[in-house]
């Protein structure tokens, strides 16, 4: 249970991310400013960890494809 709640807050983190990014890169549009990098940074920091969640989920057993079109083969 606690995997699936990490897992939504970082999409969540994920998400306020990209917008604080379109933000500082419509302020700063012709400035010197970094902030829009460091945006960036965050983002892909977030969306690795995120990755690493679901993969440790999966293999783990605690995150299972349920899908009805993803048969045993």
């Amino acid at each position: 249970m606690w995997l699936k709640i990490i897992i939504v807050l970082l999409f969540l983190a994920i998400v306020a991310s990209l917008s604080s990014g379109l933000v500082f890169l419509l302020k700063d549009m012709g400035s010197s400013s970094k902030r829009t990098l460091y945006a960036l940074g965050v983002r892909i920091t977030l969306a690795a960890l995120l990755l690493l969640c679901i993969w440790y989920g999966y293999y783990s057993g605690i995150l299972s494809n349920t899908a009805p079109w993803a048969g045993q083969y």
